[in-house]
């Protein structure tokens, strides 16, 4: 039988492993495009979907979670399944989500009325962290040392509002530090052409946020934030240090696998959140209060594949320590695979190495 995995094609995405994958261990597979209109009849032949969709593309921003909820109605198996991805890019999303079971949330306040977040600004005290809904890598992340500042920041957020995007200036930065790490500077300037492109019709298609504001307390004292990935019953762990002379550790790349330097609450609640959201695969975000208490900033089904490859290990759901190095995007479809397998789906070779 052929055609048994869907996986949609992005070069530079997940998929490029996933294919190698599935061409190494002999299990039949279909390359296909979500973005295809036909592309409810393409699956229905097909067990299951692997689709590394991401938050820069606005087409896949318009449609993807709609995909995959039918996919699911004629019992594909999906990765990102809809627990996994529903509130991915989405921070409002995932600070009612995170409330609804408990989670150690940082304090997080959305107002849809200009006035009533003026009202709670007069009350509340500084410094607050402002973001957008939208963003990765700490863009549309700034810091309100005042009540003024925070005003400002509400009132164009409810007039003009913020584009989702991150300004030519900021991206060229990122892909600057990112580049001069790994000594490809050359093709960054080579692509920069593409990439304003890009930007600019990014900004045309995605619009404005407006209509809200987003505000989570401040936590101090924090030189680094934690990040853990859960991928089924692995937790990967890293620390990412702030960025000199800022707040923001998310977007610095000065990353840290020093074991010693990781409070294992976080790993536990890493795995309870998960498992409570019935996601497949999680990403978080935390930093520690003033008794070490984590708290989470906030999730992603998505993360940088290398820097989870490069932990010296994992850790299981009881702190188990298990040395070696593993590509998430194997792990993902390993653990993509025993779910159909245990879902009595015949045919299928066994996948474990």
């Amino acid at each position: 039988m052929t055609g048994q995995v869907a996986i949609h094609r992005r070069e530079g995405s997940f998929s490029d492993r996933w294919i190698a994958y599935c061409e190494q261990q002999g299990i039949a597979y279909k390359v296909v495009n979500c973005l295809d209109s036909d592309i409810i009849k393409q699956l229905s032949s097909l067990h299951a979907l692997l689709w590394h969709w991401v938050h820069v593309d606005p087409r896949e921003q318009l449609m993807a979670r709609d995909v995959i909820a039918a996919a699911e109605a004629m019992d594909v198996k999906v990765f990102p399944s809809t627990s996994t991805c529903w509130h991915f890019d989405n921070k409002i999303a995932q600070k009612y989500l995170l409330e609804a079971i408990g989670a150690p949330l940082v304090p997080t306040y959305v107002f849809y009325d200009l006035k009533e977040a003026l009202s709670w600004i007069d009350r509340a005290s500084f410094p607050k962290v402002f973001k957008l809904r939208r963003g990765a890598g700490s863009s549309n992340v700034r810091l309100a040392h005042s009540a003024a500042e925070a005003r400002a920041l509400a009132e164009r957020a409810f007039s003009s509002g913020f584009s989702p995007v991150p300004h030519y200036g900021q991206d060229a930065l990122k892909r600057y530090r990112a580049a001069k790490r790994q000594g490809d500077l050359l093709n960054v300037v080579k692509r920069i052409p593409r990439v304003l492109a890009t930007i600019q019709d990014n900004k045309r298609t995605m619009g404005r946020e407006r209509g809200y504001v987003y505000f989570q307390d401040f936590i101090p004292g924090n030189d680094f934030d934690t990040r853990v990935t859960v991928i089924g019953d692995r937790a990967f762990t890293y620390t990412r240090n702030v960025r000199p002379g800022d707040f923001r550790a998310s977007g610095s790349g000065d990353v840290v696998y020093d074991t010693g330097r990781i409070n294992r609450k976080c790993v536990e609640i890493a795995f309870d959140v998960t498992r409570k959201v019935g996601s497949q695969s999680m990403a978080f975000d935390f930093v520690l209060g003033e008794q070490q208490q984590p708290f989470i900033l906030e999730v992603s089904y998505c993360y940088i594949s290398h820097l989870v490859h490069s932990c010296p290990g994992y850790w299981d759901d009881r702190l188990n320590w298990y040395e070696g190095h593993i590509w998430p995007q194997d792990a993902i479809l390993i653990d993509l695979l025993n779910d159909l397998l245990q879902s009595k789906e015949k045919g299928w070779p066994a996948c474990i190495p």
